[in-house]
């Protein structure tokens, strides 16, 4: 059995797993992130849940891993040579690849978090033989990532797909990025809280709504500009608000995409669940497994 160890990075979680070649996720343990934690704080917390889960690997599981995979929250730089999530700020600018190589003496391939699961819902869930679509994550920040023609984009720096930063309140509220009215400002958990006075994890059903309908207006916008069909959603925030959320968010869909090439485009959950983020961090390790060794071929 071949296993990568996953590693995904998000706002307030840190979840680090072991899965098989066929995307299986056959471990896994998590962490919150301490907001009070230094960076090196924060990261030996990372270490330790490495260190369990390299040991799970060799004394359940009989193999010891061949790759990292990495899926975290942006903007990275290429491969997570550095990333500077924006909901965690003392790993502005962190090195990251490096420190898990020497930590992990394995080959450390990284991607953003939306990305990797766009890979893992490309792979085994509900974009699964679909050729362009995006993955969305709507949590504690929200992301995207792109395919099309079958192909996860890139764009100039690695980090296409950001639709959190998509203005969907012209004068709204100040964005972690410096921007206003960004959906991640508007429709993330925090930006919840903040907006309602209520934890996203107790809406009430004009909250749920109305995150719907902005989550909506943003796909719309990429749909119809990229000529997109299907856009398949994840993150505690939208798995969480359930049919309410989903149903508002494609009612604005269906309002707003009536250019003949993006009608009928859906919006769904996505079917790989709270599993998909660590299976699509192990995606992109086996991904970059696999480009390794074609280029020493």
């Amino acid at each position: 059995m071949d296993l990568a160890l996953a590693i995904d990075i998000g706002g307030s979680k840190i979840a680090v797993g072991l899965v098989t070649r066929n995307g299986e996720l056959i471990d896994r343990t998590q962490f919150v992130v301490n907001a009070q934690d230094s960076s090196e704080e924060l990261f030996d917390d990372l270490s330790r849940a490495v260190d369990a889960q390299l040991l799970r690997a060799v004394e359940h599981h009989g193999v010891r891993p061949s790759v990292v995979g990495v899926g975290s929250a942006g903007p990275i730089t290429a491969n997570v040579e550095t990333i500077s999530p924006l909901n965690i700020p003392q790993w502005r600018g962190f090195e990251l690849r490096q420190r898990l190589e020497t930590l992990t003496g394995l080959p450390v391939f990284g991607d953003g978090d939306a990305k990797a699961l766009a890979l893992a819902e490309g792979w085994l869930g509900a974009a699964r033989g679909v050729d362009n679509f995006m993955a969305m994550v709507v949590s504690t920040g929200v992301g995207g990532g792109i395919v099309l023609n079958g192909q996860l984009l890139d764009g100039e720096t690695g980090n296409a797909g950001h639709i959190g930063h998509v203005i969907v309140e012209p004068n709204g509220r100040r964005c972690t990025c410096g921007g206003r009215g960004c959906l991640e400002a508007e429709a993330s958990g925090p930006a919840i809280e903040a907006i309602t006075g209520r934890s996203p994890t107790q809406p009430t059903y004009e909250i749920m709504v109305r995150t719907g309908r902005l989550v909506g207006r943003g796909v719309a916008s990429a749909c119809n500009l990229l000529d997109l069909k299907l856009v398949v959603v994840g993150g505690s925030v939208a798995l969480g608000f359930g049919a309410t959320f989903f149903n508002a968010a494609q009612r604005t869909l269906d309002e707003l995409c009536t250019i003949e090439f993006s009608r009928k485009a859906r919006i769904v959950p996505t079917r790989l669940s709270d599993e998909g983020p660590l299976i699509g961090a192990s995606a992109v390790g086996w991904r970059g497994l696999n480009r390794m060794a074609t280029v020493r071929d």
